[in-house]
């Protein structure tokens, strides 16, 4: 089965069927291909926006990826580097910090 469209409202439109004594009403022959040619240009504005919408997708996939592998480094980096922060570390910047706020309090 071939996934090429075939028809387009254009070419609905200007379909010329063959007239028959014994065929079916033109009039319901066309107010069917208006249907028809309104889903096609609905079709058409739906693939087109979903088109922009994976292009749109995609750019923000490449933008995650390009920001994930700057995370991975900078991660790289902090493990590499030669100063853990201990407990100990962080008790004592918790002290200064309230030296510095309780100090401004007493003035």
């Amino acid at each position: 089965m071939s996934r090429e469209i075939l028809l387009n409202p254009d070419m609905l439109y200007n379909w010329e069927f063959k007239v028959d004594a014994r065929g079916y009403r033109p009039q319901e022959v066309d107010k069917v291909l208006d249907m028809v040619i309104s889903d096609y240009y609905a079709y058409e504005s739906m693939l087109k926006e979903y088109k922009n919408q994976i292009e749109s997708l995609n750019s923000q996939i490449l933008e995650l990826k390009h920001k994930l592998r700057n995370a991975k480094a900078n991660m790289e980096i902090v493990k590499k580097s030669e100063r853990e922060v201990t407990n100990v570390d962080l008790l004592r910047r918790i002290s200064e910090l309230e030296k510095i706020i309780y100090g401004k309090e007493d003035n």
